[in-house]
């Protein structure tokens, strides 16, 4: 038993990803695409639109897209949600603060601010200038429920990976007991089974506070966010934004720790003929296209499979709604099939979560071997 693995080491990949997760924490605070509460008949008739009944791709992206507060329970014109904090800056009001419950659901101006429901601007916080126009405040660091929901489980991984380090120190090449049980063999996992293979047996130790960093955060907040009721439903690992900042993570890294050889097999790839890679620099252009993609990838993938996870889910939802507004009896029926689709699905959905987490990880450690692998 390799206890050192956890005992010494453990504290500082946690820590060590703590920057990590404050940028993607403070990268999903700058401009997002949000959608509100769902509008009431009241602003439909307001803003001269009937009401159109149940409407399922509202219905859908109100769940798995950004918000300024985090919704709980709605019933007629109760809703119950949690605010957060809006934080504003402006070059002529200046820095505003305040709880986003000031806009009453976006039914509400609020020191010269609107949350805007609908047309361009659709869910996001709008300046009111002075000839009645609105437009896009100079700086918004309003919390999303996206930083709020990163916070909670950077808090949790702390907690859970610290708890773990200290119980090693307590009891010293000792059986692991509790939550190490479930811990130490995924770590042996990632470090055995993914680092080492793929990285090489000298390089994988100062690439493993990323790899399992970027594990643990993928999965946590892939089975949070099937959690229906707060502090889960967050669809973090859902938004490109997240993703985006993952994928460039591992790029930054794959480019910084790229050696001699690799980068040689990008511009002058040894065995391919000269009239190829010059003076038309075919092979090159290619493989630094190639280079480009490769987080792209990582960033669609994520984004895509958990958020196509969570829309499957919320489209069996609609039909009840879809069909109990063509026969009370036609929908109560409809619930029960889609009540059983629903759960299988989100058991798919748990096995899901830790397999996108592994890709991530997998593909990662892939491109760093790639970059630091010696020429043979």
């Amino acid at each position: 038993m390799e206890g050192y693995i956890l005992k010494r080491k453990v504290i500082s990949y946690v820590l060590g990803g703590l920057l990590f997760l404050i940028m993607v924490s403070a990268q999903t605070t700058q401009q997002h695409e949000t959608t509100p509460e769902e509008i009431t008949t009241e602003e439909h008739l307001e803003h001269g639109e009937a009401d159109e009944g149940f409407s399922p791709s509202d219905f859908v992206f109100d769940h798995i897209l950004d918000a300024y507060e985090w919704h709980i329970l709605s019933y007629d014109d109760f809703h119950l949600s949690i605010p957060l904090p809006v934080i504003i800056y402006s070059d002529t009001k200046g820095l505003n603060v305040f709880m986003f419950n000031r806009f009453h659901h976006g039914h509400e101006d609020y020191k010269g601010f609107r949350f805007e429901s609908h047309g361009e601007n659709k869910g996001n916080i709008v300046e009111i200038l002075e000839d009645g126009s609105t437009a896009l405040p100079r700086l918004d660091l309003s919390f999303s429920k996206n930083v709020l929901a990163i916070m909670f489980s950077l808090i949790l991984l702390l907690w859970v990976f610290l708890s773990v380090a200290k119980a090693y120190s307590r009891r010293p090449d000792k059986a692991p007991t509790g939550m190490q049980n479930l811990l130490e063999p995924i770590i042996l996992f990632i470090r055995d089974d993914i680092a080492r293979p793929s990285i090489g047996e000298h390089k994988y130790e100062k690439f493993m506070p990323f790899l399992l960093t970027v594990f643990f955060f993928i999965w946590f907040n892939n089975m949070i966010g099937l959690i229906p009721i707060f502090p889960g439903g967050a669809n973090v690992t859902g938004n490109i934004s997240v993703t985006m900042l993952l994928a460039l993570f591992t790029f930054v890294i794959t480019t910084i720790n790229g050696n001699r050889n690799y980068w040689q097999h990008i511009f002058n790839m040894p065995g391919v003929p000269w009239w190829i890679k010059y003076p038309v620099p075919l092979v090159p252009v290619i493989e630094i296209i190639g280079m480009m993609t490769k987080p792209f990838v990582l960033m669609i993938r994520l984004f895509a499979n958990i958020t196509a996870g969570h829309i499957i889910v919320l489209g069996f939802f609609s039909l009840i709604f879809i069909f109990g507004e063509m026969s009370v009896g036609l929908g109560l029926g409809v619930s029960v099939l889609s009540l059983a689709f629903t759960i299988f699905m989100t058991m798919l959905e748990l096995l899901v979560a830790l397999i996108q987490a592994y890709v991530f990880t997998l593909l990662s450690a892939i491109y760093f071997g790639m970059a630091t692998e010696e020429h043979h």
